[in-house]
């Protein structure tokens, strides 16, 4: 059980990161603990095996990155497909929405009001800013806080007690409206607002100030802009005394898991939006540090860009609960791809990894011979004998057992979802490996 338990670990792990590559994660810690104990591996120490999986490992995933191939075309359609299980009406519907809100936007998933599947496009922004508190969560089974057409308090400098914010509570309370507050505060206020929230009196969620170091001011006024309100700065002069609902933005929706929150914008509050814009491009342009510049096109991401909303749609309460969770491993698998590419699926870029990779010492053929497994597996699935192993990017199309190349033919992942499972699979195992002996509670029978 402590065994199987530590193996699902690597499973969450990954699709944490990832948003899929569970299955995988599970099949490569199995065989990895079952090649590290052959006999002729017998006789090298675990420090050496371990500093040999390392060394491997480093090797794998830079032949992955630099085998990834840059997501295009109908290459993404083919991504969200097969995270869908093979549903290729999801797959269109999903890439869809990537499609319309770019590289740099957010795609998110609803519930549909009707049967059917369909794709909307809104403003709006995400932010590096997850939870403060695991108390603030509305939605329990996907632990994030939901907050429905909220208003936003935007304060740079610390809230120290709960009454410099009492004229906006009150006002929120009154409106029966939920109310986002993105601002330090003292550790009395959040206390004083996690148990109004728990007692149902109001709907809230605080998040820290977006931006990093020098960009935190200009990033917040950005955030400002995109939500109409007004940033309270006691360093400029502002008095927290002073804080009333005119201050206040507003948006549609704002969900926050535990790395990011997402703000649906409100289109008739963005006037200064297209000024900001164009003030940010051209700071990008003239900006020579690359961290810098990197900061500033997160900022001119955050400004411009959009979220798509699948509304998920199904004729009965199992069907879209099913539904929605092959949407959510699709929508993230897919994001993935984006991010850093594709590389042959069904097993093949481990295997060829295997086979295009020269073992340095006995302990990196460990990690080399165990990374086949994936395709392996997939064909004893199917049923289908062995044949000799492929190379060059092609494998085997199980659904008639012929060879083919296999990023034509559409069986594709992403290059960090491979990456994450091989990275988890090798955490888990090197420490099963690592470890002498267990201790556990032992149960008695409590009836004699």
């Amino acid at each position: 059980n402590i065994g199987a338990t530590l193996i699902k670990e690597a499973a969450q792990n990954t699709v944490k990161e990832a948003g899929d590559g569970t299955t995988t994660a599970t099949v490569l810690a199995e065989a990895l603990l079952k090649e590290v104990n052959k006999p002729e591996y017998k006789d090298l120490s675990i420090r050496f095996i371990k500093q040999g999986i390392d060394s491997a490992l480093s090797k794998v995933n830079k032949y992955l990155t630099e085998s990834a191939i840059e997501v295009k075309n109908s290459m993404l359609e083919d991504v969200s497909s097969i995270s869908c299980n093979n549903d290729r009406s999801l797959g269109m519907k999903i890439s869809e929405a990537y499609e319309k809100v770019g590289k740099h936007g957010v795609v998110l998933m609803n519930e549909s009001p009707t049967e059917d599947t369909y794709v909307d496009l809104v403003d709006g922004a995400q932010l590096e800013c997850g939870l403060t508190s695991p108390n603030f969560v509305t939605n329990t089974e996907k632990h994030k806080c939901e907050l429905e057409n909220p208003y936003i308090l935007i304060v740079s400098s610390e809230i120290p007690n709960i009454r410099k914010i009492q004229k906006v509570l009150e006002h929120v309370i009154k409106k029966g409206r939920a109310l986002l507050i993105v601002a330090p505060v003292a550790q009395s206020v959040k206390a004083a607002l996690m148990m109004n929230k728990v007692k149902g009196n109001i709907k809230v969620n605080i998040i820290d100030l977006p931006g990093f170091g020098p960009t935190k001011k200009d990033t917040t006024e950005d955030l400002a802009i995109l939500t109409g309100a007004t940033v309270i700065d006691e360093s400029l002069g502002d008095d927290l005394d002073l804080i009333t609902p005119e201050h206040l933005g507003e948006a549609e929706y704002v969900t926050t898991d535990d790395k990011y929150t997402v703000i649906t914008t409100i289109d008739d509050i963005q006037q200064d939006l297209q000024e900001r814009i164009e003030q940010v491009s051209r700071l990008i342009k003239e900006e020579k540090n690359d961290f810098f510049k990197q900061k500033l096109e997160q900022r001119l991401s955050m400004l411009s860009g959009s979220v798509g909303i699948i509304n998920v749609g199904a004729n009965s309460k199992v069907e879209l609960k099913e539904k929605k969770d092959r949407v959510e491993d699709a929508i993230y698998a897919t994001k993935a791809a984006l991010k850093e590419g594709i590389v042959p699926g069904g097993g093949i870029a481990l295997l060829n990894a295997a086979q295009e990779l020269t073992p340095s010492n006995e302990a990196e053929k460990i990690l080399l011979s165990a990374i086949k497994a994936p395709y392996h597996t997939i064909l004893d699935n199917a049923g289908i004998l062995e044949v000799a192993e492929p190379t060059g990017g092609e494998g085997i199309n199980v659904n008639d057992g012929s060879k083919t190349d296999m990023i034509q033919a559409g069986i594709i992942d992403p290059v960090l979802v491979t990456k994450s499972a091989l990275k988890n699979a090798v955490s888990v195992v090197t420490t099963i490996i690592s470890a002498d002996c267990i201790i556990s509670n032992m149960r008695t029978n409590e009836s004699s």
